[in-house]
């Protein structure tokens, strides 16, 4: 190697780790001037990151829980698909909030931002509270709704009445970091989601099998763990929010209730959360049909899904960086550099998703058996991993597009194709392909790869019209 191409490797490197330093860091940027390129990647790598701390979340859980046995793992599947209408609510109002805060951010409006934030926190609270009792007095009844032996049942109410009951946890730190997200302060969210997944790290090993001091928990331990390290990452940034750092100035009068800027949340998030609760009560639905062939599958598709969620989470990272983009650009009036930033979002969101989901389909079986050895569950599980991989690089594009739509405000179209695609089409071609082509749950995973690909054509169809640049919040 010549002495030039040292230097020039050796400049290359110094040029990617400044750049990678300033993203991780806090920062003054404006995202709505100069290179797009620039801009998304010192958004992205912090919110990429922090997803990928979400996914964390749930495949140590299950690591852990995997030791258990089968029924610890089908009561932790059966739980997330009951919280995952939680995190529909929690991502439908963290819509509203970005929308809303990066707007007025574009805007140069960081007081009207702050304000944004202030009512946020009154709606969270609100909200935690009617779950909390509902979710930790029910949790029992919830799992026998969702087709639970009395088997899992004993063994995982305690799990879902820590996580149900614990909710504020997992509402606060999916409306913070939106509002953070929204800001262009990411990094901020990605050391909340640091901290929580230390502790979880730590304490869930503590808790499920009573090491050292801790009480034994079995299962329910999990949810211990991971509540307590939920709340930590939220106690932070409570804390960096009311220091008023950042681009958001907060003080206490921002806390001010303010009738008609809540009004105008619930309006835009409403979309959201009827968004994610369409396509989030459809996979509890398209769980109930996996439940149909016994408590193994189950397992597999919990494992599956955990795995995914190492791809989908950062992915769905670079599609939040999209949305903020679109955001402050069409607050600064420059919707032409909001539709640029998204394509180059899903170019590199396409190879991303590809590359990864072509490792899923080729080392499924080894996957899977990092964490169940049970023949079955190898067996579900690795069908399930390579049906749903060869898809990955069309959700990839819809993935991108769908945020980019709700970034700009527009949450009401994303919930009616989500309508046609997951309950018209996804549910009853799973029953279809399960039941009367015998395919089982294989036909399940199908029908999930059928229903992504429609919704990504139709996203790119609307997104193409452009009645989103008009969007007034």
């Amino acid at each position: 190697m010549t002495y030039e191409n040292t230097n020039k490797n050796s400049s290359l490197w110094r040029r990617s780790r400044d750049f990678l330093r300033m993203a991780l860091s806090d920062n003054e940027n404006d995202f709505t001037t100069g290179p797009i390129t620039r801009a998304l990647g010192l958004l992205a790598i912090p919110m990429m990151l922090e997803m990928s701390m979400e996914a964390i979340f749930a495949v140590v859980d299950i690591a852990f829980v995997s030791m258990l046995g089968t029924n610890a793992i089908a009561a932790v599947g059966l739980t997330e698909a009951l919280v995952t209408v939680l995190y529909a609510i929690a991502i439908g109002l963290g819509m509203g909030v970005t929308a809303m805060i990066s707007r007025r951010i574009g805007a140069q409006d960081s007081t009207a931002a702050a304000n944004v934030m202030g009512q946020s926190v009154w709606v969270g609270a609100a909200l935690s509270l009617v779950i909390g009792v509902f979710g930790y007095t029910y949790a029992a009844d919830l799992l026998a709704m969702m087709g639970a032996s009395s088997e899992v049942i004993a063994e995982g109410t305690g799990f879902a009445a820590v996580l149900l009951g614990g909710n504020a946890s997992i509402l606060f730190l999916f409306l913070l970091t939106a509002g953070f997200r929204g800001t262009g302060d990411a990094p901020v969210a990605l050391r909340a989601l640091v901290l929580a997944n230390g502790l979880n790290i730590v304490l869930d090993p503590c808790f499920i099998f009573g090491l050292g001091p801790f009480p034994e928990l079995g299962v329910t331990g999990a949810a211990v763990a991971t509540t307590i390290g939920r709340s930590a990452g939220v106690a932070y940034l409570f804390y960096y929010l009311f220091a008023g750092n950042g681009r958001l100035k907060f003080k206490l009068h921002n806390l001010r209730i303010s009738g008609q800027l809540i009004r105008r949340m619930i309006s835009i998030s409403l979309g959201g959360i009827g968004q994610f609760l369409i396509s989030t009560s459809s996979w509890i639905v398209v769980m109930r049909i996996v439940a149909l062939y016994g408590s193994a599958p189950i397992a597999a598709y919990t494992i599956a899904l955990r795995m995914m969620e190492f791809v989908f989470l950062p992915a769905w990272g670079l599609g939040n960086a999209a949305a903020t983009l679109v955001g402050q650009n069409l607050g600064a009036n420059r919707p032409d550099r909001a539709e640029k930033s998204v394509w180059r979002a899903a170019r590199y969101n396409t190879i991303f998703m590809t590359v990864l989901g072509a490792g899923f389909v080729i080392f499924a079986p080894q996957i899977v058996g990092l964490f169940a050895d049970d023949a079955e569950i190898l067996r579900y599980g690795t069908s399930c991993l390579r049906i749903l991989g060869f898809g990955y690089p069309i959700y990839a594009v819809g993935m991108i597009v769908i945020q980019a739509i709700n970034g700009a405000g527009d949450t009401r179209m994303p919930s009616l194709l989500n309508f046609i695609c997951f309950w018209i089409v996804q549910i009853p071609l799973a029953y279809w392909l399960a039941t009367e082509i015998n395919l089982g749950p294989n036909g399940v995973f199908v029908a999930i790869v059928v229903a992504e690909s429609i919704l990504t054509v139709l996203a790119v169809l609307l997104f193409r019209r452009g009645d989103w640049k008009r969007m007034e919040i």
